[in-house]
């Protein structure tokens, strides 16, 4: 775990609180019990912006819940030098939620009963993944976690594609090659050899410094001859 503890606990008991009633909206039910008094409390009440007769409540979801599980996955990796993989990983679900769409936009469509059945599908997948996500985060996985986003962004992306055909989503691998690109980059601006010089590096700079005092080119004796010339 990162040193935001708190902000990661909080915000992972977000993401089990969405998927809390994502599961509610599966099995069409209309309450959660509360624990403490017995009483139930309409989930409509709970979230007044889902109108869960609409079919396209699953686009507002989907970038919710792909936001949460972006933003764990950050404060997890923020304290380091992110990987290549890492970084990846999260510019991935970045270029997916872009420009995210409101189930009003006039490029938005409407799903058939086939293709709404496909969009569950994804959406099962993406809570089967963010519940991986959670056990690996609690595990202090971080390899397993990037992994687990790219699953994540995969079924949401797809989410996506179905409701927003026309807009153009990257692949994974269309993302990677070009942060490995960056990332190459990047680390070959770091040279060893001038943070942490070898003896023999040492040796061959002192023998080099000596041969041009005895050969008389130095800067200073360079400029001094000359000018008594």
């Amino acid at each position: 775990m990162s040193g935001n503890d708190t902000t990661t606990t909080t915000t992972t008991n977000d993401m089990n609180d969405v998927s809390d009633k994502n599961d509610m909206n599966d099995t069409n039910g209309t309450a959660i019990d509360n624990a403490d008094d017995g009483m139930s409390v309409p989930i409509t009440e709970l979230r007044t912006d889902l109108d869960l007769d609409d079919p396209r409540c699953g686009l507002k979801i989907a970038a919710e819940r792909l936001s949460i599980v972006r933003y764990v996955f950050l404060v997890q990796i923020e304290d380091g030098i992110a990987s290549a993989s890492q970084r990846a990983s999260l510019e991935y679900a970045d270029a997916v939620l872009i420009g995210w769409p409101d189930e009003d936009a006039p490029d938005v469509v409407d799903l058939d009963d086939a293709q709404l059945k496909a969009m569950r599908g994804h959406m099962e997948m993406m809570e089967e993944y963010i519940a991986r996500f959670s056990a690996l985060e609690r595990d202090g996985d971080v390899d397993g976690m990037t992994d687990t986003l790219i699953r994540v962004t995969e079924r949401v992306a797809e989410v996506r594609r179905m409701f927003q055909p026309d807009f153009p989503l990257p692949t994974f691998a269309e993302i990677r090659r070009v942060v490995q690109d960056e990332w190459d980059e990047d680390m070959g601006k770091i040279d060893p050899k001038d943070d942490d010089p070898t003896a023999a590096d040492i040796e061959q700079e002192t023998e080099q410094a000596e041969e041009r005092e005895s050969d008389g080119t130095t800067a200073g004796d360079g400029i001094y001859k000359g000018e008594r010339a």
